[in-house]
């Protein structure tokens, strides 16, 4: 496996000065946010690292040579959007730019392409479902042409009014993404799978890893807490940023020693990537450092 982090942790830093963040600190990759540039729409979103609008041969091989001069890989390139918004400009925007990702990876010589497949959140899955086949199908198509995975994180972006109350991703439980693989049957569709998405359902974090061990593409290292006394009091129905924090490996829920065991069995042997979405450490650049080099202790016992 490769040890690695989400760059979109670090938004103010160049491409190479992520690069030589994991350089410096022991990593062997990152996944790459290639927002388009401009104005983030919510948090941990818009950020820049690579500009896959903009991409062009020459600047691929500079990229490439950069990696090679660090020592440090690049895990996949990450763009998380709603591409089933119900604006259809929106999700033409989405689906647009998503196509422009997955063909910048194949430039890179990169075979992972992150992101959401999105959700029209008043709706029903069943009522979901057509337009994901329509939207999805061509975006599967183009991965296989440039012989690139999508690997679909699990988060059901279920957290505040505005995402209330189907959530603003598709693929959140095993489910429905045994009726997703049905439906679109390609060996380059498949799971960025992130165990804390899991725990907030009330999910067993680890039987899914050997189920869908062929659609394992890249994982996320994240842990969540998990409020009781909140939860007694508001219900698991009330809004999850009320009973719930996102937080590094180690301060949340999760048996990483259990998860590592079982990940290990299923043969997976791709990138595991720290996700850092816990202001537990402060919001400057040192907390969030500090926060990764945390979960860096606490996750590197097991890529010995």
């Amino acid at each position: 496996m490769q040890f690695g982090f989400v760059s979109a942790i670090f938004p103010e830093l160049s491409f190479n000065e992520i690069l030589s963040v994991a350089s410096r600190e022991g990593f062997d990759t990152v996944e790459i946010m290639c927002w388009p540039v401009g104005a983030a729409d919510r948090k941990y979103a818009g950020v820049t690292h690579i500009d896959a609008n903009n991409l062009t041969q020459t600047k691929a091989e500079d990229i490439r040579a950069e990696c090679q001069a660090l020592k440090v890989g690049i895990s996949g390139l990450g763009y998380y959007p709603n591409t089933l918004d119900p604006d259809p400009k929106v999700s033409q925007v989405a689906v647009d730019h998503f196509k422009k990702v997955i063909a910048a990876a194949a430039l890179l010589g990169l075979t992972n392409v992150n992101g959401f497949v999105g959700r029209d959140w008043t709706k029903t899955v069943d009522e979901n479902w057509p337009r994901f086949l329509e939207v999805w199908k061509p975006i599967v198509r183009c991965a296989e042409e440039h012989n690139v995975r999508i690997g679909i994180e699990n988060c059901p972006m279920l957290f505040t009014r505005d995402e209330w109350p189907g959530g603003k991703n598709l693929l959140s439980s095993p489910a429905i993404w045994r009726r997703a693989f049905a439906d679109i049957p390609s060996p380059c569709f498949g799971l960025n799978y992130d165990p804390s998405h899991l725990i907030l359902q009330d999910i067993d974090s680890c039987a899914p890893l050997l189920e869908f061990k062929d659609k394992l593409f890249h994982l996320h290292a994240k842990d969540v807490k998990i409020d009781r006394a909140a939860l007694n009091e508001y219900g698991r129905f009330d809004f999850p940023l009320r009973w719930h924090q996102p937080c590094i490996p180690g301060s949340g829920s999760i048996d990483w020693r259990l998860f590592f065991s079982t990940l290990a069995s299923s043969g997976y042997a791709g990138p595991v990537c720290i996700e850092v979405e816990d202001d537990t450490f402060g919001k400057s650049f040192a907390g969030r450092l500090q926060a990764l080099q945390a979960a860096r202790t606490v996750l590197a016992p097991f890529f010995v």
